[in-house]
């Protein structure tokens, strides 16, 4: 299935976030015919990136799929605060856990041909492996051969190490028993200066109260006597993570953008800068064009905030790519 065909095909984008997983499988030629998200700030950003006539479902829990239009496709990043390690891990016994059923109900209703789901890396071992055998076992009984892999965003674009579990399913009967998915082969890195490239005043230094505090950091129990700030300085493009005890530092790429990681400084030019929302949107695979549509219009905190949701744009555009390739062979 070539992008000249895979263009007849419509999706909709569940727990859409901001619309990371929409890019990717549009830059594949597909179509979205709506979208699915519950939190406001969310939705706003999302909007001013494809359009205020965007028609969101709402929450998927409640859609009645009798008013959904047809599509062909699915993509849902979907929540992990359950069984991320970061979370309280309850997994399949929370409520959020339990939107992989909402979604599957879906996809039955409307007979749906493929999908594209992204979750965390601590699925893989949540509940000692057993969240995943449910997912998959309840996938596999509605009707869809699952191929699932851990991939790191670094390797596919991006100078951002952002380990998650894709699933990729394509409904039984289109394929036959011996069909073979593999995911994508990891790509050349990118160039981290490419991408921290905020112009506006975001330098950190001994002006700003926040710098006293970094000081101390730096003084504390954990890291006393191990960094000096001016042998930092000397060199640009190092990434600095501060976390509640250790300070990790990173070279040619940055850590995992997170919801609430809001902590992330980069040397530039003799400075330390912090990470804007402009830039985490490229680092999480946003075209400089959209990132611009927002840059100043919704709050830092906000964008930071979503950036850390979303997914990579580049990842799942290269997993759908594979995955139309992979099934145009298949027909031959």
């Amino acid at each position: 299935m070539s992008k000249t065909k895979s263009k007849n095909l419509k999706f909709m984008d569940y727990c859409a976030g901001i619309g990371a997983g929409r890019i990717g499988l549009e830059r594949n030629g597909l179509t979205c015919v709506g979208f699915s998200e519950i939190d406001r700030q969310a939705e706003k950003t999302y909007r001013k990136f494809f359009g205020e006539d965007e028609i969101n479902y709402g929450d998927l829990m409640k859609i009645d799929t009798n008013k959904l239009p047809d599509f062909d496709m699915m993509i849902a990043g979907f929540p992990c605060q359950t069984f991320s390690v970061i979370g309280q891990r309850k997994g399949m016994q929370d409520e959020r856990g339990q939107i992989i059923y909402g979604l599957i109900k879906i996809m039955l209703d409307k007979n749906l041909k493929y999908f594209i789901l992204e979750n965390v890396k601590g699925l893989t071992n949540h509940d000692n492996g057993n969240s995943l055998k449910v997912i998959l076992s309840e996938l596999d009984k509605a009707g869809y051969k699952v191929f699932y892999q851990v991939l790191n965003s670094v390797d596919y674009g991006v100078p951002q190490m952002r380990e998650r579990i894709y699933f990729v399913g394509i409904r039984k009967d289109l394929v036959s028993e011996d069909f073979q998915f593999y995911f994508p082969e990891r790509q050349p890195r990118a160039n981290i200066k490419d991408y921290l490239i905020d112009t506006k005043k975001l330098e950190f230094d001994e002006k700003k109260v926040a710098y006293e505090t970094f000081l101390k950091y730096l003084d504390n129990k954990y890291n006393k006597g191990q960094y000096d700030i001016k042998e930092i300085l000397e060199q640009d493009y190092l990434v600095i993570d501060t976390r509640q005890s250790d300070l990790r530092i990173y070279r040619d790429k940055v850590p995992t953008l997170r919801t609430g990681r809001h902590g992330i400084l980069y040397v530039r030019d003799g400075k330390f800068r912090k990470l804007s929302g402009y830039e985490s949107l490229l680092l999480q695979g946003f075209p400089k064009e959209l990132a611009k549509k927002v840059d100043g219009v919704i709050e830092e905190i906000h964008l930071l905030k979503q950036t850390g949701n979303a997914m990579t744009v580049n990842a799942i555009e290269a997993i759908a790519r594979e995955l139309f390739n992979t099934l145009e062979k298949h027909e031959k």
